[in-house]
């Protein structure tokens, strides 16, 4: 047999050898999964045959999971389970799947976990508990001697933000207090009110088999409490192991009238480390909480280090809040908004147990032949590799490498699987297309999920960078509002990522859809989709652990979720800025789409903040006119000094979208982001509004702020160094609707005034939904 001939055979061997290793794992998996639905029936069989229990049962899979804001998203893990509860109605039970142990209930856009004043309940000596009906794997002990301590487990990490309300019954005096749990099923312990806070009760008080772990916020004074103001630290106890008295920090839990707090509770399970941090939420002129959280202070209220939650809680454990009412001293214990992050540890969304039988029986089957197989395949698998990588170092710069390197790795699709998903990348599949690539919708069978495939198409080297400067961006964005990356591929040169679909595409499809469309999008979703944007902007410039610059912020990079929430996408143009800096310069010339373009940046050749914010106005005067920036209209070039005439004309509502007629949108909310828009469109860079006004003004909560009659000039430079003259230093465009006017001489208010501008800081979060564009379409 010719050499030729004995390699074509080995092969045809080897090929049939890997067949059947195929068909042995897929024997092992079968057995593994029969294994994991009989356990996993077992369980339900015995949580059906508990006495003390909710009526609603658990439905896997229902809450969906969200990119959104806990306070620590640059620090969320890779994989995680993130969810985003609120507001609170009769649906989680039932949809979100919530175990709301009587006497708790879910009323008044809110958890009330003990009862509420309305309806005809005792307030006096009641316990109650309301769990997210979905456990999660929180350690993992990686030296297989199965147990919950030691240097051998490792722990997951967890983030959750909270925003209650206790409230005092008739100014009465308040008791006893809420707390935020870690539990081991989702029972309520008996005769567990009064000082036991939901949490235990005389007889299982402080017993390490509780296996319970809760932040207390205390508001009635025990024995062993240093005050009725406090938060503490409970392990399978109410007597706290750590508590700090609030009053210093000038926070009342209860106070009398109505106060709301934000409380952000952070683990790191690497450290072991807990951190507690809370803040009172700002309040609309009807008493109810903003729209966007405050910010989270800098400095936590508690700390605990060595808390090593291997040691202390069951490796299955329930998150919710416990609370508790006194004989006399009563209140309302009310959560209106929850996010929590679960980092995802190995095997925690399989039964704990049973799931290793399939793998023993499928080794116990021809295991010498299997030997054999797989020596073969050792040796192919080594021959491949070393071509793979052969190949991907004379493809220029090690991609891989640079991949694997990133901070927390996104998952690697493998090229047969997104082939497949995109029926070979079929034209009919196409979403759109940009200057970066071709964006694809696709399903991937094994999981049925809808994805977008985004497929880089520019020249091999310069595609690269674009692709590793997307993904680097992207990779650790944790945010509701923006577009969620699943993964990427890398093969054979060609370079996909793989986005969450977005069922209603882009925000621009909607706007513009054309004299045959008779759809129009209705006033309250094009609000709640500006809400979204400037929530996602305003965490890419103050809250992700580097500023990030869009760059390209437009109506076709905001994609639609299946709600129509906003999500910001297309990261390809998005940088994040060194420490210290506050720009980014490209060597290229400009990027971005005309009309979005700050008039700054076509002469320092920089992207900042303040022309993402640029960007933003001309989205917001596109959203509320349903005209595009370029728009030449009533003898004017641009949709922008339209607006500002018909500003200045007293006529401004007349910009509104023609197809939204009479009572079709709300007159005061066009008018606020109108004026917004040309605010935000202000030529002069430092006169715009930064994110944290323009989500005040959004909410409501800020006024909207004074803008002039005439749209000023654009002055550059925009400040002059010391000593210039004017007269060479300023180049004033003036046109017949322009007023040219330096930066220092004009400002949202005048000489003292100008403090009504004063930012009224403010986070991300909303109480909607969750959406993300792919390409620059």
């Amino acid at each position: 047999m010719s050499q030729p001939q004995l390699f074509l055979s080995l092969k045809r061997d080897l090929a049939l050898a890997i067949q059947e290793v195929f068909a042995a794992e897929k024997f092992v998996e079968d057995s593994r999964k029969r294994a994991g639905m009989e356990q996993e029936l077992r369980q339900e069989t015995e949580r059906k045959g508990r006495g003390q229990k909710s009526r609603r049962r658990r439905k896997k899979g229902t809450a969906a999971a969200i990119f959104q804001a806990d306070g620590l998203e640059s620090d969320t893990p890779a994989a995680a389970d993130i969810f985003a509860f609120g507001p609170f109605n009769r649906s989680y039970y039932t949809t979100f799947d919530f175990e709301v142990v009587s006497p708790a209930t879910i009323s008044n856009g809110a958890l009330q976990v003990t009862p509420d004043s309305v309806g005809n309940f005792s307030l006096s000596n009641r316990s109650g508990r309301v769990l997210f009906n979905h456990s999660f794997k929180l350690w993992e002990d990686l030296g297989g001697g199965g147990g919950g301590g030691g240097g051998g487990v490792k722990v997951a990490s967890f983030n959750s933000s909270f925003l209650i309300n206790i409230f005092r019954v008739n100014k009465s005096t308040a008791g006893e207090g809420l707390a935020f749990i870690i539990a081991p099923d989702l029972d309520l312990p008996t005769g567990s009110d009064g000082q036991y806070l939901g949490l235990t009760n005389s007889t299982t008080d402080g017993n390490s088999t509780n296996r319970l772990i809760a932040i207390e916020l205390d508001t009635l004074k025990q024995d062993f409490d240093p005050d009725s103001n406090h938060v503490g630290l409970d392990i399978n106890s109410v007597r706290s192991n750590k508590t700090v008295s609030l009053s210093p920090l000038g926070i009342q839990l209860a106070p009398n009238g109505t106060k709301f707090y934000m409380v952000w509770i952070q683990y790191d399970g690497g450290n072991k480390s807990l951190s507690v941090f809370v803040a009172e939420q700002m309040q609309d002129n009807q008493g109810n909480p903003l729209q966007y959280t405050v910010d989270k202070p800098n400095k936590p209220v508690l700390t605990a280090d060595h808390l090593d939650l291997g040691s202390l809680v069951n490796q299955n454990s329930y998150f919710g809040f416990a609370a508790s009412t006194g004989a006399s001293d009563v209140q309302l214990n009310c959560v209106l908004r929850w996010n929590l992050t679960v980092e995802k540890l190995p095997g925690g969304d399989e039964a704990s147990s049973g799931s290793h039988e399939g793998l023993k029986i499928g080794l116990g089957v021809g295991g010498p032949c299997l030997v054999l197989v797989l020596m073969g395949i050792a040796g192919l698998g080594y021959y491949v590799h070393k071509k793979r990588v052969a190949a991907a170092a004379a493809s220029g710069p090690n991609i891989l490498g640079a991949l694997k390197s990133l901070p927390g790795t996104p998952r690697e699709f493998s090229f047969k699987e997104l082939k497949s998903a995109t029926n070979n990348f079929d034209e009919k599949h196409r979403l759109g297309q940009g200057g970066f690539g071709v964006v694809y919708k696709g399903v991937i069978p094994k999981e049925n999920l809808q994805v977008a495939v985004k497929r880089f198409s520019r020249d091999n080297l310069k595609g690269k960078d674009d692709f590793l400067a997307e993904l680097t961006i992207i990779n650790r964005l944790r945010h509701k509002h923006l577009v969620r990356l699943l993964g990427w591929c890398h093969k054979n040169g060609v370079l996909l990522l793989v986005y969450e679909y977005m069922p209603n595409g882009s925000l621009d499809n909607h706007l513009f859809c054309g004299p045959e469309s008779n759809t129009t999008l209705e006033w309250e979703l094009r609000y709640k989709i500006i809400s979204g944007v400037a929530s996602a902007l305003h965490y890419l410039h103050n809250e992700y652990d580097q500023r990030v610059v869009h760059r390209d912020l437009k109506a076709s990079n905001i994609m639609l979720d299946s709600y129509f929430n906003a999500r910001l996408g297309d990261f390809g143009l998005a940088r994040a800025l060194d420490n210290e800096k506050n720009s980014y310069a490209e060597l290229e010339g400009v990027p971005g789409t005309m009309g979005y373009i700050a008039p700054e940046c076509f002469h320092t050749g920089k992207a900042t903040c303040e022309s993402d914010v640029y960007g933003f106005g001309a989205v917001l005067l596109e959203v509320v006119c349903g005209q595009r920036p370029w728009t030449k209209i009533a003898g004017f070039q641009c949709l922008v000094d339209w607006v500002w005439w018909l500003h200045r004309e007293g006529r401004i509502l007349d910009a509104v979208d023609e197809r939204l007629q009479g009572d079709e949108y709300v007159v005061e909310e066009a008018q606020r982001l109108l004026l917004l828009g040309l605010a935000c469109s202000h030529p002069i860079a430092g006169e715009r509004p930064k994110t944290q006004t323009i989500i005040q003004i959004i909410s409501g909560a800020v006024a909207v702020p004074p803008v002039p009659p005439f749209k000023p000039a654009f002055v550059w430079p925009s400040t002059m160094p010391e000593g210039s003259n004017s007269n060479s230093m300023m180049a004033n465009v003036t046109t017949a609707d322009s007023t040219p006017i330096s930066m220092s001489s004009w400002r949202f208010g005048s000489g003292s005034e100008s403090a009504g501008w004063t930012p009224h800081y403010a986070s991300r979060e909303s109480y909607g939904g969750a959406g993300g564009g792919y390409s620059d379409i």
